[in-house]
């Protein structure tokens, strides 16, 4: 078992300052006009609650910008990006993968 409050604290610095991570938009994002409000929306996220982050991981959310309905969303994998990562909470073994895309693209 992994320490779920360390992968909520990887995750918010993480997500907040897009490092620590690799971070990944998806085709609809990018041809969107406002992909820095889109960036802004996922760094100053904070609507987290029991139903969008059961566990406290702070792994997902949902946002609206222009209109657009958004998702962004955590994966981890291993050191060699090949599997998923044995102990999220250990950022020494884990690659995170930040990825933002239209709600519809998911």
């Amino acid at each position: 078992m992994y320490d779920a409050d360390k992968v909520r604290e990887l995750n918010d610095t993480a997500r907040q300052t897009f490092t620590g991570c690799s971070v990944m938009i998806s085709r609809g994002v990018a041809a969107l006009d406002c992909v820095d409000a889109v960036m802004a929306a996922v760094r100053s996220y904070s609507e987290f609650n029991a139903d969008n982050d059961p566990y406290g991981e702070h792994d997902f959310g949902s946002f609206v910008v222009a209109g657009e309905r958004l998702f962004w969303k955590f994966d981890y994998y291993d050191s060699d990006m090949q599997m998923a990562s044995l102990d999220p909470s250990d950022d020494t073994i884990t690659m995170r993968v930040l990825s933002i895309m239209l709600a519809d693209e998911y």
